[in-house]
């Protein structure tokens, strides 16, 4: 499905995301459908057509979706996600963080349902937060913040160079021109932060600043994923290993500490602007990027860690 024009192969080109599509024998796949058409089943190609789909129930609600829309600017909006969709593995796993940066929210999938949702904060329009799957090995309680160079540049640098005892107050220590920020209240990474290498230099961690979750469009980032009530999100996710209690307790101990998952998670940051409700249907959600309209700025936003 070819809906995006010139400006949408760019976007796919952005999508950091390997699809398994590129694994697939199709001609041999294929003959060995054609073959079973001719036989007795006759469902070979049906089977085929239906493989290649992805199988994720996101992508069954949008194809449900566009049965039933007649509007042709929801079908477009659909359409175009289902064609996102496309762009993801067939399959995401039976347990994975699905990061709808467009929804404004973070789901835990547990054997192939979505077990909880959170809220996030995401990159600003000028600093889009962008697409790409890395692996979540453990979560960090108390981390450090290692600034930026960006930020640095844009305000760090300078409150460190012209009001050194409230950059001492904040956390902010400096060495060779690198900028770091020590775990405490006014650490920009909160309580936690997923331990998750990417080439991007974008994670999902707390944050001090949680009065913006108030807003429902909540675009305010450089690029990195900030959750609220983020000690929950990291409980969840180290379910099995820790309780609540313990959760907790290691954050409050303000120490800095890796724990490491009981099983290393797939965790995909996606943009779909028409996605599934809490209450199963689809919405349209606002296109803050711009790329429905094919004027998306490339992502370029970051956070460091």
């Amino acid at each position: 499905m070819q809906l995006l024009g010139s400006a949408g192969q760019a976007e796919r080109r952005g999508w950091n995301i390997p699809d398994t599509d590129t694994r697939i024998d199709l001609p041999a796949r294929l003959q060995a459908a054609l073959t079973q058409a001719t036989a007795a089943s006759g469902d070979g190609l049906d089977r085929f057509f239906s493989a290649l789909r992805p199988q994720s129930p996101e992508y069954a609600a949008l194809r449900g979706a566009l049965a039933a829309e007649q509007d042709p600017a929801r079908r477009r909006t659909i359409a175009l996600n289902m064609e996102r969709w496309r762009w993801m593995p067939v399959s995401l796993g039976e347990d994975y963080v699905l990061v709808n940066v467009a929804a404004f929210e973070v789901g835990l999938w547990r054997g192939g349902s979505r077990v909880a949702r959170w809220p996030v904060i995401v990159g600003k329009p000028r600093t889009p937060s962008p697409v790409f799957a890395a692996t979540v090995n453990g979560v960090t309680f108390n981390p450090w913040w290692e600034v930026p160079a960006n930020i640095a540049r844009e305000s760090v640098a300078a409150l460190v160079r012209n009001w050194p005892a409230i950059a001492k107050s904040r956390g902010y220590v400096q060495a060779d021109g690198h900028y770091r920020q020590r775990p405490g209240p006014a650490n920009a990474l909160g309580q936690m932060k997923l331990a998750m290498p990417n080439p991007y230099n974008v994670y999902l961690h707390d944050t001090p600043d949680r009065k913006l979750f108030a807003g429902e469009v909540r675009a305010f980032s450089h690029g990195c994923i900030r959750v609220g009530n983020a000690l929950d999100f990291a409980g969840a996710l180290l379910q099995g290993k820790l309780s609540a209690e313990q959760v907790s307790a290691i954050a409050g101990s303000g120490r800095t500490v890796t724990i490491a998952l009981p099983a290393p998670l797939p965790v995909y940051v996606a943009y779909f602007t028409a996605a599934r409700g809490s209450d199963d249907t689809v919405r349209i959600l606002p296109d803050i990027y711009g790329r429905d309209a094919n004027r998306g700025k490339p992502a370029t936003g970051s956070c460091a860690a």
